[in-house]
């Protein structure tokens, strides 16, 4: 299944390609709905690099949502694009159900300063996968928000 967002951030280009690197504003973006902490010896990075990062999650910051695998790759972009791609896995609880994941994140300047941003995630849950759609939709719509909210602060 494939959730596709396009919108428009208050924030210059280079703000915007750090904030996605950041582990502050993923959790960030992601709060309250799910809290997430870092299961790597030193805990988060200052900012993602290439590799996996495995995490805990939690709904709400008290239910568990089991371990994942935040796999980050930067893939080649056409010019005046910068992605962010995670293809990671969910390795225990409900994050396990999932079976496959990519979700990529796009930035690029525009005419006036400010920054397109495009995220998509294509995800699979097997026979599961219809019941996840709106679960995912509306966490999505939820971080659009978040996103919106915190730029001008990037």
């Amino acid at each position: 299944m494939r959730i596709h967002l396009k919108l428009l951030l208050d924030c210059t280009s280079d703000a915007a390609w750090r904030a996605l690197r950041d582990p502050v504003v993923f959790r960030a973006v992601s709060w309250p709905l799910t809290t997430f902490t870092s299961l790597e010896p030193k805990g988060f990075p200052e900012l993602w690099g290439p590799g996996q990062h495995p995490v805990r999650g939690r709904a709400f910051g008290v239910f568990p949502m089991g371990d994942q695998i935040i796999d980050i790759s930067f893939p080649p972009a056409p010019e005046g694009v910068r992605w962010v791609r995670d293809s990671g896995r969910g390795l225990s609880g409900p994050l396990a159900l999932v079976t496959s994941w990519r979700h990529t994140m796009a930035v690029s300047a525009t005419h006036d300063g400010r920054t397109l941003y495009r995220d998509e995630l294509v995800f699979g849950a097997g026979a599961l996968t219809p019941l996840m759609v709106p679960v995912f939709w509306a966490f999505w719509q939820w971080r659009a928000a978040r996103l919106r909210r915190l730029a001008p602060g990037f």
